[in-house]
């Protein structure tokens, strides 16, 4: 049986799958070949990430799949659905990421309470003649520690998020359609596991008490932004929004907008409108710490997706190692 692993997957995965007697390719097809090469190599088992995407046409057009794989969380590149009801299995691993996310966003936490991304922009450039002013300008930074981050979205990476927060000495508090609590145990070394229970509040109310507010919801089937114009009225001019989840889950216009008239003090944006080729005017923005789409990008989570995807694939396709 034969996988096309179109976006890559790591070596540990590939290694599980060839054990248990699959033939794996890594070869990258670009959009437009893609549905004459599964069909011309008999590919029966499709693996992306995030930049290849599987629609209607793919589905209609390749009779002889019978895996969609998304390596990673979201599947909007995915028309899951309609996959299933073709009698394809499209499947993610929504597990094997969390970490890595999670650490990314505290990473952007520290960066906008510090100025380091606006610092790192101007030392190459003014840190030689200019050394006192960019000392002065920066050195009116904040801890984390003490500060209320609000969570958009209490899933598996809302909550790792919350526990590495809670690592930090910050308040917690979060939205989830689903969720009015939940508690979350921390696992300290030395120290053992620690209960920590957390309140749900209205979208709101999140937006109006927290000093980050951190996205982790899916693509929303309305296309609407969670964070709109009229919600940014709502968060404080010293706040900071982080979105590592979907491109679109913030509004990016209003985005601008409010940071460049100080109605909020920054953000962190790791996901953007029309990957690959975001709005060159929001990447001009300083006060935005930005990233190319690496949340889960980490050796360490790209070895739990291979392998996490390897252990789905070989149970659902009945394959025995």
């Amino acid at each position: 049986m034969k996988i096309l692993a179109n976006d890559g997957l790591s070596a540990e995965g590939i290694s599980a799958l060839e054990k248990a007697g699959f033939e794996v390719q890594t070869t990258f097809v670009p959009q437009d070949q893609l549905i004459d090469y599964v069909n011309n190599n008999h590919i029966e088992v499709l693996l992306v990430r995030s930049a290849t995407k599987v629609r209607k046409d793919l589905f209609d057009a390749c009779a002889n799949l019978k895996f969609v794989g998304r390596g990673g969380v979201g599947m909007d590149n995915i028309d899951v659905e309609y996959g299933r009801s073709k009698g394809v299995k499209v499947m993610n691993t929504p597990g094997a990421s969390s970490i890595s996310v999670a650490e990314l966003v505290i990473a952007h936490c520290f960066t906008l309470a510090r100025f380091l991304h606006q610092a790192n922009r101007k030392m190459p450039v003014e840190g030689v003649a200019n050394f006192k002013n960019l000392k002065k300008k920066y050195e009116a930074g904040s801890e984390l520690r003490g500060k209320t981050i609000g969570i958009v979205g209490m899933g598996r990476i809302g909550q790792q998020t919350a526990r590495y927060a809670l690592g930090c000495g910050m308040k917690v508090i979060f939205f989830d359609r689903s969720k009015a609590e939940i508690t979350v145990t921390l696992d300290i070394f030395g120290a053992g596991e620690v209960p920590v229970t957390l309140k749900g509040y209205a979208l709101e109310e999140v937006v109006k008490q927290s000093d980050f507010i951190s996205l982790h919801v899916p693509a929303q089937a309305d296309g609407k932004a969670v964070i709109d114009a009229e919600m940014l009225k709502n968060v404080k001019p010293t706040a900071y929004i982080i979105n590592t989840a979907r491109g679109g889950s913030v509004d990016e216009a209003a985005l601008a907008e409010a940071i460049k008239n100080g109605k909020i003090a920054g953000a962190a944006l790791d996901v953007f409108n029309n990957e690959p080729t975001p709005d060159d005017a929001l990447l001009q923005i300083e006060e935005i710490s930005l990233t190319p789409h690496i949340g889960a990008a980490t050796a360490e989570a790209q070895d739990r997706i291979g392998l996490e995807m390897a252990d789905i694939i070989i149970e659902a396709m009945s394959v025995k190692a």
